[in-house]
């Protein structure tokens, strides 16, 4: 489970509501907002440079280099 892994990477903290039915709360750790800035970036590559990386697999694709 994916949230599970976060926390347990220390990326989010986990507090279970003493409601009814139980409620679960989850939050971003300081550890997981540092990491912010090198998503945005990752996005920002993504978004200009995704044509290219889609022409580059089409490429490899057509040219028979599947394995």
């Amino acid at each position: 489970d994916a949230l599970k892994r976060l926390e347990r990477n220390g990326l989010v903290t986990r507090t279970v509501l003493p409601t009814q039915p139980i409620g679960v709360e989850y939050a971003i750790t300081p550890l997981g907002h540092s990491l912010r800035e090198p998503f945005e970036a990752l996005c920002s590559w993504a978004a200009a440079n995704g044509d290219k990386v889609e022409a580059a697999t089409l490429h490899y694709d057509n040219t028979g280099n599947r394995r």
